[in-house]
């Protein structure tokens, strides 16, 4: 029996879902264009030009909303249903993310979700499999570990 997934505690989800949406989906679409545009082959950006994507993490009550447009992703306020949307944890994204879990594996559990457009969800995942994504050191970003930075910097900064 697998360990239960972490989950983001409810009453920070709750305040999480009260942020404005389109700023994430701003700072979620740098990430992406960093990781992935360059590498998307041409017959797959032509598939995904014109489309609507939303991801969504359901512990922090957020979606991010984009579209490929002009050889990177876009963010984008879409106020309807999106082409296509995945659901998961953020636990389960970050799992994703560095390669540790298998996104079938996550769909069969019902802890992945794609809705809408089903061609364009294989072509999603099929896609992202292919790719060589460097694996993604979430070390630096703990809290411990920017604290200790932000407390060497206020050190430097007061001994000069």
């Amino acid at each position: 029996m697998s360990a239960k997934p972490l989950l983001i505690p409810t009453p920070l989800g709750a305040m999480l879902g009260r942020l404005p949406a389109y700023p994430g989906s701003l700072f979620f679409v740098t990430g992406l264009n960093l990781a992935l545009s360059k590498q998307l082959a041409p017959d797959v950006t032509q598939m995904l030009l014109g489309k609507k994507l939303r991801l969504r993490v359901t512990d922090a009550h957020w979606a991010f909303d984009f579209e490929w447009r002009n050889k990177h992703f876009a963010a984008c306020q879409n106020v309807g249903e999106a082409d296509l949307t995945i659901s998961a944890s953020a636990h389960d994204f970050v799992l994703l993310a560095r390669r540790q879990e298998d996104p079938d594996t996550l769909f069969f559990s019902r802890r992945l979700a794609m809705e809408g457009d089903t061609e364009l969800g294989l072509l999603v995942k099929n896609t992202i499999d292919a790719i060589e994504l460097p694996m993604v050191n979430l070390e630096p970003f703990k809290p411990a570990q920017v604290l200790a930075r932000l407390r060497a910097r206020w050190t430097l900064r007061q001994s000069h």
